[in-house]
């Protein structure tokens, strides 16, 4: 299949070395700590595969991953029939991966127990019987929806040329309406700069789970390059006034994402999870703080963050960001929040 645009963004963006990733390895921080990855992709693009295969080395890498959620990553579309129903050939396809997993024949961890497919969300109501073809296709497991939303002004940020402001279009609302009306959850990957776009949402739709990715969009290139600390700033400010939504939730992750401007396969060798820790501690935690730990769930965004840095150092590094909270915070950051937020249980 000819690749969209977004199949091409992908590609151009992401780079994984591996042979630069094997130069570190790092003893695991608390082994035994139970973690249920929130956000993770399975996916088959040219030059950049990250399979069943890949995905169970990084979760076999030495912690305790029990389960896992896949969000939708634009790969193993539907080639043939209506162009809005092609996304839900991904579901279909980690069922699959889902019901491998399920066999117990490749460890215990339940991978892709929950999934997060994807429409156009600009259908506007007739969205609704491919949220249903979705759900039909998930096996049960099929948890929520991330459309495409991520845009800014500048061209050294957006990573698409998709519509400007499409949480606020009336079709997209009619949409977001459907897709809380089957008590399904909406993830949102968009720049901290549409954080009152996303505030919005929450408040106009204060039933439906309103899940932030990649720490709310930090971004650190193009016309933010040298002023962290400025962007911190009003990223902080819009987060504290989303964090106000009690529907909204925030994943801790995704900073190794160019986006951020960290820059890390720069360096000679991967980074520490110490190094990870000292740059990324202050944006997660801010959320922390905002959120509350109940609210706030650390992502690995693998195999996207898998370019800047290795899955032990992450999880690593987040374990060592939330030293001095609880047992019952630690618990909820790692494991809880997304078990509550994607209905990822023992039975499951």
């Amino acid at each position: 299949m000819a690749d969209d645009p977004i199949r091409a963004a992908l590609k151009a963006h992401l780079s994984v070395n591996r042979e630069w990733l094997a130069l570190q390895r790092e003893e695991i921080v608390e082994p035994a700590l139970e973690i249920v990855d929130p956000h993770h992709h399975v996916w088959n693009l040219p030059g950049n595969t990250y399979m069943f295969d890949d995905v169970l080395a990084d979760f076999n890498s030495g912690h305790n991953i029990v389960a896992s959620v896949h969000v939708q990553a634009h790969s193993m579309y539907r080639a043939r029939g209506p162009e809005e129903f092609k996304p839900v050939g991904e579901t279909e396809f980690i069922t699959g991966v889902a019901a491998q997993s399920a066999s117990g024949d490749y460890g215990p961890t339940r991978i892709c127990a929950g999934i997060i497919g994807t429409t156009d969300i600009m259908l506007g109501t007739k969205v609704s019987p491919v949220l249903e073809a979705h759900i039909a296709a998930g096996g049960g497991r099929f948890r929520g929806i991330r459309p495409t939303t991520a845009w800014h002004e500048s061209t050294q940020v957006r990573a698409l040329d998709i519509q400007p402001h499409i949480l606020r279009q009336a079709e997209a609302r009619a949409a977001i309406g459907c897709i809380d009306k089957l008590g399904l959850t909406l993830d949102l990957w968009l720049f901290f700069t549409q954080l009152d776009e996303a505030r919005e949402i929450c408040e106009a739709f204060p039933n439906l789970v309103v899940v932030i990715n990649h720490a709310g969009g930090v971004v650190g290139i193009g016309p933010y390059q040298d002023k962290r600390d400025e962007v911190f700033a009003a990223w902080r400010e819009k987060i504290r006034a989303l964090a106000k939504c009690p529907n909204a939730r925030m994943k801790l992750g995704g900073l190794a994402m160019r986006y951020a401007g960290f820059q890390f396969n720069r360096l000679p060798a991967p980074p520490s999870s110490d190094l990870l820790a000292e740059k990324w501690g202050p944006y997660f935690q801010a959320c922390i703080e905002a959120f509350g730990p109940r609210r706030c769930m650390f992502e690995s965004n693998f195999p996207v963050d898998r370019a800047m840095c290795n899955y032990h150092a992450v999880w690593n590094a987040y374990k060592k960001i939330a030293k001095g909270f609880s047992a019952d915070e630690k618990r909820a950051l790692f494991r809880q929040t997304a078990s509550d937020t994607y209905g990822i249980n023992d039975e499951s």
